[in-house]
């Protein structure tokens, strides 16, 4: 035992300070070449080379399981880079599920004392408000020429005292809907008003449209009253939706498609395959999707994770990533994947909605394609039909991260659609209530764990070569020093094992 311990101090004792500087800067070096190397290899590939090597070699060796399965995904590139032109960035959509501000919206005011809308928003709808309800032959009608004015109010009480007086001069359809989207306190009241403003607004539909040929006056005309009347019709469905006659609306809201064929930028499809997933009439979803979901249109966030939820629902009862990683996936399993990664690059902020991991909060009146806004109308109304499927959570659980894995970077390429936005979180924060709610931006690769590592690797060893190189004898000291504490242990050890071995014993092996 004194042998080894007088080795070991005559070993320390021989060394230099030059060893000590050689050691420190080639060790400086060393570390330096694997961040440059670590460093080069993510900005080309998004991901780190050690975790990329021990994931994908030394993880299956140890028993681990892959979570994320890699699809190719290339046939939808063409078609991708001839819709980049005509799409554009940050547009700003109707939500096609908007909440009732009286019979909703207020409501969670009234409990929470928080405004769930922001000024924008609001602005936004008004604006649509007048593009829809109105029209440059308003002043020609008294209770028209009111609700002109009514739209262009800020005081939600000066809105509703304006409907109530056109009300007074004539059974006005756009008065009704005022009232039934603001001052109805429940959904059977808002049916109620909009059935009422049905009744008015199908007649002067019915005038304007034997009139419509007959100047630019009368078609403006015509163009507003049918867009009160696919309006109302559309907001009689929802009210039949919430309070559960869910077949009646999907019945409406089929005929309103029939009657209104072009009218597409409304997206009442959207409204359909909400209702005929809470039918769990999933073969009538899928012949909705084969109409909708074309290259052509632009995608959402509903129609993405609609088709994700069909092709998980065929495998989902059943998938096991342990059983998956050891047989490799089947045809529907790698079908169900690659659709779980076309939605997720769609719209990456929905996943953490759908499994829970970020609080939902009540959707606003616009959307941004792809934005978090999106993500939350989308998640507020589909979250109950994932928990329906058994297993799909699980699988979206499983399969969603590894989509960022394939993602080009820099997030200025696309893949299988048009490059993401990268105004989104502007617009989100302008549409989103940021008092309360935390907005989601695009999840961008962070850096890696070992990028990180051999960082502050470097940075050690660097500090250590220069203190070495300026102060050779104190480094020296430090050195042994610690060399004498770590060996410590290992001298522990040995005198026990000396003091429980006989002596002849340990002679011997000390010899060997």
């Amino acid at each position: 035992m004194f042998g080894t311990e007088s080795s070991l101090s005559m070993f320390l004792n021989t060394l230099t300070p030059k060893f000590y500087v050689a050691l420190t800067g080639t060790s400086s070096l060393i570390s330096g070449l694997i961040l440059i190397f670590e460093w080069w290899y993510f900005r080309k590939y998004g991901t780190s080379f050690i975790e990329q090597v021990s994931v994908s070699h030394l993880r299956p060796l140890l028993g681990g399981v892959d979570n994320s399965s890699p699809t190719n995904s290339n046939s939808s590139n063409g078609d991708a880079d001839s819709n980049r032109q005509s799409v554009s960035e940050c547009k700003v959509w109707r939500n096609p599920l908007n909440l009732f501000r009286g019979a909703e919206y207020n409501r969670y005011t009234w409990v929470t004392g928080r405004e769930p809308l922001t000024y924008y928003d609001m602005n936004l709808s008004a604006q649509d408000h007048q593009t829809f309800f109105t029209c440059d032959s308003d002043h020609l009608r008294p209770a028209d020429a009111i609700m002109q004015k009514a739209w262009r109010e800020r005081n939600p009480q000066a809105r509703i005292s304006a409907a109530h007086e056109a009300l007074e001069l004539e059974d006005c359809a756009t008065a009704s809907i005022l009232l039934a989207e603001e001052e109805a306190t429940t959904i059977m009241e808002a049916e109620k008003l909009f059935k009422q403003a049905l009744k008015a607004g199908e007649g002067c539909y019915r005038r304007s449209q034997q009139l419509q040929y007959h100047g630019a006056q009368y078609e403006a005309q015509h163009r507003r009253d049918t867009n009160v009347v696919v309006y109302i019709k559309r907001r009689l469905a929802m009210c039949s939706r919430k309070l559960g006659r869910t077949r009646e609306a999907v019945k409406m809201l089929r005929d309103l498609m029939k009657e209104f064929p072009l009218l597409s930028m409304f997206n009442i499809h959207e409204n359909l395959l909400e209702s005929l997933l809470e039918l769990q009439n999933y073969a009538d979803v899928q012949a909705v999707l084969a109409k909708y979901d074309d290259i052509s249109l632009p995608k959402s966030a509903t129609i993405c994770y609609t088709a994700a939820l069909l092709k998980a629902r065929a495998v989902s009862d059943k998938f096991s990533p342990e059983a998956a990683s050891r047989r490799g996936l089947s045809t529907a399993e790698m079908n169900a994947v690659e659709a779980i990664h076309r939605a997720v690059e769609f719209n990456p902020h929905v996943p953490k909605y759908l499994l829970e991991m970020k609080s939902l909060i009540l959707p606003p009146e616009h959307i941004l394609k792809r934005g978090d806004s999106e993500a939350i109308a989308y998640a507020f109304f589909h979250l109950q039909h994932w928990k329906r499927v058994e297993g799909a959570l699980n699988l979206l659980h499983c399969t969603w991260e590894g989509t960022f894995r394939m993602i080009p970077y820099p997030l200025e390429k696309g893949h299988l659609f048009y490059p993401y936005p990268i105004c989104t979180e502007t617009a989100d924060r302008e549409l989103l209530p940021t008092v309360f709610h935390e907005v989601s931006v695009y999840p961008k690769k962070e850096l890696p764990f070992f990028i990180l590592f051999t960082a502050g690797l470097c940075s050690f060893t660097a500090m250590l070569a220069l203190l070495t190189h300026q102060f050779p004898e104190l480094m020296g000291v430090f050195a042994k020093a610690f060399l004498s504490t770590l060996f410590a242990p290992l001298n522990f050890i040995m005198e026990k094992v000396e003091s429980i071995l006989p002596s002849s014993l340990w002679h011997q092996l000390t010899r060997i």
